[in-house]
């Protein structure tokens, strides 16, 4: 009986030692920067073969994210509140599109562990441990409900993948290896983004 009765009292206060958003938005954030090498994989509904692109990001609390694709070309992006821009080679230069600031905060948000402004257009289900956690996202704001029909982030001490699934069938996987959480930025990544 002793045991039944442990056994009762310590799934009753289980939730009381799950793992909360609070929680995950305190692990994400304790990083001032995540660094390391990303493989995107774009799956298109026309294709057979999804569309692969490799290369290294940095992303900087508050700062933003630069994104540097290596394969199959190299281009540079720099992401911030502001909106993106790419280098040219000597500067930044603007999309001029302002229109993509709510899907850019967003990813920010993704990345960062912002969770309040993902709930303003998002419902969270928050599933795992600190150690390996899943967040899947149900579009609940009628421009996201546009766009996406949900997306699953997974993850332990930082973001380690994303899956966009899109209205039109489309679908985007993102993978961020070799990951390095608070180590000192390369002078490239300095200028671009401090």
């Amino acid at each position: 009986m002793k045991k039944y009765l442990v056994l009762l009292l310590g799934v009753i206060s289980l939730p009381l030692w799950a793992f909360s958003e609070q929680d995950l938005i305190k692990q994400l954030q304790q990083s001032h920067n995540v660094q390391g090498d990303f493989l995107q994989q774009r799956f298109l509904k026309a294709l057979p073969q999804p569309i692969e692109s490799s290369g290294q990001f940095a992303l900087v609390a508050e700062k933003g994210l630069l994104w540097k694709m290596q394969q199959p070309f190299s281009t540079e992006l720099r992401i911030t509140s502001q909106g993106i821009e790419q280098w040219n080679g000597q500067h930044w230069i603007s999309n001029g599109n302002m229109t993509q600031s709510q899907q850019i905060r967003l990813f920010l948000g993704l990345l960062s562990g912002d969770l309040s402004g993902l709930k303003s257009h998002f419902d969270v289900a928050l599933s795992g441990d600190a150690k390996q956690w899943t967040l899947h996202l149900t579009p609940s704001s009628l421009l996201m409900k546009q766009i996406f029909t949900s997306i699953i982030v997974q993850g332990n001490q930082s973001v380690t993948a994303m899956q966009l699934n899109e209205v039109q069938g489309d679908s985007t996987k993102i993978h961020f290896q070799h990951i390095q959480l608070n180590q000192p930025l390369p002078p490239a990544v300095k200028q671009a983004l401090e």
